[in-house]
């Protein structure tokens, strides 16, 4: 199908994912504004305060693969649309909690396990499936969710905090956008198992018709395939390497302002800034995936996030300097998800699609639990954040230099 009769056809299907995937950004990108409030009133540690996100995404690293074993056999519908329903729930539930240590790991883990059903696998497999001539924008409309949410919710999760509370601020924010999204689900998102079985019930209501076979046959690698081909493993290392420096910075950036000088309100506008240059970043890097290579398109990319961490350090750091940071941090940093998205099915097809990228986001579940922890205990070890933007720079650089490297992918149009 051409391009333009592809978004004629399925631009909703791109809303409603976009959405989707915004809600289940929320929580990761009110975690800063959380943070101080939070441990001021029972005492913690930012260590602790941390471990939260570091339990849900470990959590979710865990539920990933099998995850994508149900989406490859039922479809994205019927797991996302009780999923949002139930993660309304689990984040409404953190504005209860009494203080205790063990609550509140217990309700990260409870929204770990929820959430795995809104992370990127299901709105990217949804996508994924749907669209073929422009897959990298597709995606990256996508996958602009995430900056959607880190463009409002810092401002509108900082008003609710400072008018309401910060326990009204979690039930509020979980209600809204949790609300949105399910009615933009329910009406909107149909990915290819939907759509081949309005066919199928199509063809069977018309006399004479002949109706479609069952299933979805789709090109691609077996999983047992896809755990032998190394290209797929790159793809897996260098984003893990990259999440677990670029999360550990998203989690702490605003008491890295702070600590900078920088007030809270403006910190928190300064990361709507980055938002909207992630917007901007997701749709530029799609149009660039449909039309150049991949790896290195995304290899740039991931490596321009090095920047960011290198202008963000002790002695080189100024006013200046950090806005552009953050610019360069949002155009970069919010690409990961995509990039991994279309580079795996490009290495590996979309036969096993579910099944492949859900071990892709488990290492990003697990690499976004292992950050925000790192980025903690290195502040509480050494007093501030300079070793852990030392290292960031280094890694993201690797990381980059790992996806340029990649061969070239095959063909699966023609494979087919």
């Amino acid at each position: 199908m051409p391009a333009a009769a592809e978004w004629r056809s399925n631009w909703t299907l791109v809303l409603a994912a976009s959405i989707g995937f915004s809600f289940f950004s929320v929580m990761l990108s009110t975690t800063g504004l959380f943070m101080e409030p939070v441990t001021r009133e029972f005492g913690w540690s930012r260590t602790l305060f941390s471990s939260g996100v570091s339990i849900a995404t470990i959590t979710t690293a865990i539920l990933s693969p099998f995850f994508g074993i149900l989406v490859d056999r039922y479809g994205t519908r019927r797991l996302v649309l009780p999923g949002v329903l139930m993660t309304i729930a689990a984040m409404s539930a953190f504005g209860f909690t009494d203080g205790t240590a063990w609550q509140w790991m217990a309700l990260w883990f409870v929204f770990g396990a929820i959430s795995v059903s809104i992370k990127s696998t299901a709105w990217t497999a949804a996508v994924l499936g749907v669209f073929t001539g422009s897959r990298g924008l597709a995606l990256g409309l996508t996958m602009a969710g995430t900056a959607l949410s880190q463009v409002l919710v810092p401002p509108l999760g900082n008003w609710l905090i400072e008018s309401f509370g910060w326990r009204a601020a979690y039930v509020w924010l979980g209600l809204g956008w949790g609300g949105i999204t399910f009615l933009l689900c329910l009406f909107f998102f149909f990915d290819i198992h939907d759509i081949a079985s309005a066919e199928r019930a199509k063809a069977a209501a018309t006399p004479g018709s002949e109706a479609p076979p069952p299933g979805v046959e789709l090109p691609g690698l077996t999983v047992r395939e896809a755990a032998r081909d190394w290209a797929l493993w790159r793809v897996g290392i260098s984003n893990f390497v990259v999440m677990v420096l670029t999360m550990g910075l998203t989690m702490h950036l605003i008491p890295i302002l702070t600590d900078a000088g920088v007030s809270r309100t403006n910190a928190a506008l300064l990361s709507s800034l980055g938002g909207i240059a992630g917007i901007v970043g997701k749709l530029i890097t799609g149009v660039l995936l449909d039309r150049y290579r991949p790896n290195w398109i995304g290899g740039l990319t991931l490596g321009a996030a090095a920047i960011t961490f290198a202008l963000l350090m002790e002695g080189i750091r100024s006013p200046a300097l950090i806005v552009f940071a953050l610019i360069v941090n949002g155009y970069a940093a919010g690409t990961k998800t995509q990039i991994t998205g279309f580079l795996t099915a490009s290495y590996g097809g979309m036969k096993s699609f579910g099944v492949v990228y859900g071990v892709m986001a488990a290492l990003m579940a697990l690499a976004s639990g292992m950050g925000p922890l790192l980025a903690g205990r290195v502040y509480d070890v050494f007093g501030g954040y300079q070793p852990f933007l030392v290292a960031g720079a280094i890694g993201c650089t690797l990381g980059g230099l790992l996806i340029v490297s990649l061969p070239a992918y095959p063909k699966w149009d023609k494979a087919a």
